[in-house]
């Protein structure tokens, strides 16, 4: 399995997730062995000049903080960027490390039907309805090779057309949305057909007394004979051996009761964090 994850040039270098998400990309038990991070930058966060959104010159310098390596490349040009992305997926194949493959482009139209860039960027916008359509720019390019012929391309143009179209008439034909069959879609079996949940009734999970008891004793006491432990820590223990003794819980000891229990029927349960390591929680 190799993740990737898609980003636009703002959200890339605008939402603290991307920057958290790096920090954790190496770390033992959170790594996924490097993710690809695809950047679609069209140079602008909505209507925003880059010059308004960061503070770096380009949206990918997040990526610093982890030396992950950054590969700029012309969107324009179909296979540069197949190039580089077969060279990200050999440097994650190779290092176990995140890498970034940034996407230089444009986009033509505003980003809904109501919006017009011009109003905000007319600069750029005069500059980018002057560029011919990659589309047509690498057809072009494959016609005067002599790879494809015009007609083999305007074929294959009318096929796509064709599936859009086929499937546009197709949408008509459907006046009702049973959304009940792809809702329940992760669990087979879970719903009926009238999209009700089969069962709701949960097995008990109660425990008895006496197996509350040996888990607060167990979760008060030192697993080593002779293990001198901090006097902070001997006072904690003997607060949570007192509590047990006298049926009483406070949320540390119920946790320890709901982890100890679940362990009990052989579950693996993982914790993780510092302020797990130091016995907080």
């Amino acid at each position: 399995v190799m993740s990737i994850l898609l980003h636009g040039d703002a959200a890339f270098a605008g939402q603290g997730v991307v920057y958290e998400t790096f920090h954790l990309s190496d770390l033992p038990s959170y790594t996924t062995n490097g993710t690809i991070h695809v950047v679609v930058n069209n140079q602008i966060g909505f209507t925003t000049d880059p010059r308004m959104a960061r503070s770096s010159p380009y949206p990918t310098d997040v990526a610093r903080v982890v030396n992950a390596p950054i590969f700029h490349v012309n969107a324009d040009d179909p296979e540069a960027v197949m190039y580089v992305c077969s060279v990200a997926a050999e440097w994650r194949n190779t290092f176990n490390k995140d890498v970034v493959v940034d996407l230089v482009c444009y986009r033509r139209r505003g980003h809904n039907e109501m919006d017009e860039p011009m109003f905000t960027q007319p600069l750029m916008y005069k500059q980018i309805h002057k560029q011919v359509p990659v589309l047509k720019k690498y057809a072009d390019k494959l016609i005067a090779d002599g790879t494809v012929t015009l007609q083999e391309f305007e074929e294959e143009i009318a096929k796509y057309d064709r599936i859009c179209e086929e499937a546009y008439t197709r949408s008509k034909d459907n006046k009702i949305l049973h959304i009940k069959h792809w809702l329940d879609s992760p669990w087979p079996g879970f719903f009926n057909m009238d999209g009700e949940p089969k069962s709701m009734s949960c097995p008990p999970t109660g425990i008895s007394e006496e197996l509350l008891t040996h888990i607060g004793n167990v979760a008060s006491s030192v697993p080593v004979k002779d293990f001198k432990i901090h006097s902070g820590l001997s006072r904690i223990l003997k607060a949570r051996s007192e509590m047990t003794k006298n049926r009483v819980v406070d949320w540390a000891l119920a946790e320890y009761m709901a982890f100890g229990s679940v362990l009990k029927e052989g579950i693996h349960v993982r914790l993780s964090g510092q302020d797990v390591e130091r016995g907080t929680f």
